[in-house]
């Protein structure tokens, strides 16, 4: 039975093992009360059998290059390589094929859980500057009423800053940037946060996206203290490689200027370590130091099957078992990093199975979420903003075993 807009989640199993009836009014929470035994009427959704949890969120996506692996086929190789067979590709194809990449990348998410993204988008030196930003806009209008989506417009080293303001009237919500692969990584640092300044809107930086180099984050700390817009860093993988009299200070200073961390593990853990062939590093943000610190810290899926990470999902899933067991990050606080913590740093509307707060909720046929993580079930049912917006169920079928008599 399909239900559109659900009044209630029957037998839905939380978080903490208890199993409830979860009243829904519009897009809000409004009961959450010990299952009833009464069958699932009308109107109603059975989660029955469902662990039922806040919906994920992925805070650094890439959705202009999502999908794109299989067409450019690029060598392996560290960031450079993969900028260089982006670029390559890119430079070949206009605004629709883009689009027609995202909008599949979309779906993708949706159906796994994923109720909010936001994206980087390029806005390259030459050519047309909103090539990108236009396709993900008209991507993201009409996914309008299923996903939150938040554009980052992204420019390259040479990118003017005419070319970037011009992102931002076309729909870009964020500055971002990539100041480290700059010749001047400090003055880029200013440049960006100069424009995000003078438009009275947040900044997503990608910051120190190498293992031992990077002065991003130090930079940013001390020039946005007393910002009150977003302030985002992803990546930041040089702070894993950090000795303890430089790490602790800047956790101290990434922590008072509310500056969110997004860790990126799929991609960090691809593109990092290329230059080690005897005990590779891996380059991970160091997640448990950034959260015991007091540092505000999510994790996303980042790249999706593309030059910069062939493999992904666009699952959360995948994201949260990689911290648990790439980063050592408990399960519990690995799945924060992909739902609460990551709507957190986009500043979005609390979501969960809590009174009042929205209902953005995922539903996986697992018995906790250990069980979730490790298997990744298919089997999900997504709610996005009190409406049903995507369904997957799957079947098994296993040869029955033979049964031997044993002689006593």
């Amino acid at each position: 039975m399909f239900v559109s807009s659900p009044s209630a989640l029957r037998g839905a199993t939380l978080i903490d093992g208890r199993v409830v009836d979860i009243m829904i009014v519009d897009d809000i929470v409004v009961s959450v009360v010990p299952a009833s035994a009464s069958p699932v009427r009308e109107g109603e959704l059975d989660a029955h059998g469902y662990l039922v949890l806040t919906a994920p969120a992925d805070p650094h996506t890439h959705l202009d290059k999502a999908l794109s692996w299989s067409l450019i086929r690029p060598p392996s190789g560290d960031l450079e390589t993969a900028i260089a067979s982006w670029l390559d590709y890119v430079a070949t194809v206009d605004s629709e094929e883009i689009y027609g990449r995202a909008v599949r990348a979309i779906e993708e998410y949706v159906a796994n859980g994923v109720t909010a993204l936001r994206t980087h988008v390029d806005v390259p030196h030459t050519g047309d500057p909103l090539r990108g930003v236009n396709a993900i806009v008209r991507a993201r209008e009409e996914f309008a009423d299923i996903a939150d989506i938040e554009i980052v417009a992204l420019p390259g080293r040479e990118t003017t800053r005419d070319r970037l303001e011009a992102a931002l009237d076309a729909g870009a919500d964020l500055v971002g940037g990539a100041p480290h692969l700059a010749e001047d990584e400090t003055a880029d640092v200013h440049r960006l946060i100069d424009v995000a300044e003078a438009r009275g809107i947040g900044i997503d930086i990608h910051a120190d996206e190498a293992l031992y180099r990077g002065t991003t984050l130090r930079t940013l700390a001390e020039r946005t203290l007393r910002w009150s817009a977003t302030r985002t860093a992803g990546h930041c993988v040089r702070l894993s490689t950090l000795p303890d009299h430089e790490l602790l200070p800047l956790m101290s200073n990434i922590a008072a200027a509310g500056i969110g961390v997004v860790a990126n593990p799929i991609t960090n853990l691809y593109l990092q370590g290329w230059e080690s062939d005897v005990a590779t590093p891996r380059g991970i943000a160091p997640v448990n130091r950034l959260r015991a610190a007091g540092v505000l810290t999510a994790a996303g899926g980042d790249n999706v099957r593309d030059p910069f990470n062939p493999m992904g999902r666009a699952d959360a899933l995948e994201t949260a078992m990689l911290l648990v067991t790439a980063c050592h990050v408990p399960i519990d606080d690995a799945w924060a990093a992909v739902s609460t913590d990551a709507r957190r740093v986009m500043g979005l509307p609390a979501a969960g199975t809590e009174v009042g707060m929205r209902a953005d909720l995922i539903g996986i046929r697992a018995a906790s979420l250990a069980d979730a993580l490790a298997t990744a079930p298919a089997d999900r049912f997504v709610i996005s903003r009190g409406r049903l917006v995507a369904r997957t169920r799957t079947t098994r079928w296993t040869a029955p075993r033979a049964i031997k008599e044993v002689a006593l």
